[in-house]
């Protein structure tokens, strides 16, 4: 009998291709009707595909914590009313692929740091 792979496993592989975590990311941003968590959810299953295989254990605990920071409860709604403001300006909240990092060396996600948004 044929075995089937979880959604989950397909999810991650298919996000280990930056432009398709880039574009999964941009639709969450431009939920209508955003679910609290989805964002959240949707920002760890990229980390799991493209931050944990490039990068030590340590630095991999630090990114999930800052991740955690943002998504605080006083924070989580943020970025939701980031995007529909922009939205009232015929703008919007993208993700592109950084061009210039591959994921290795000194420009590797491990490097990065998130941009706080809101009040700090």
């Amino acid at each position: 009998m044929p075995t089937s792979d979880s959604y989950q496993d397909y999810l991650i592989e298919a996000l280990k291709d930056n432009i398709h975590a880039a574009a999964y990311l941009t639709a969450h941003l431009e939920d209508e009707e955003p679910e609290p968590g989805l964002l959240e959810l949707a920002l760890s299953n990229v980390f799991e595909s493209l931050g944990e295989p490039n990068m030590s254990a340590e630095d991999a605990k630090l990114h999930v914590e800052k991740l955690d920071v943002l998504f605080s409860p006083e924070r989580s709604a943020t970025i939701y009313a980031l995007a529909s403001w922009l939205k009232a300006l015929g703008l919007k909240l993208t993700v592109a692929v950084d061009e210039e990092d591959k994921g290795e060396g000194e420009g590797s996600v491990a490097g990065t740091e998130l941009a706080t948004v809101g009040n700090v």
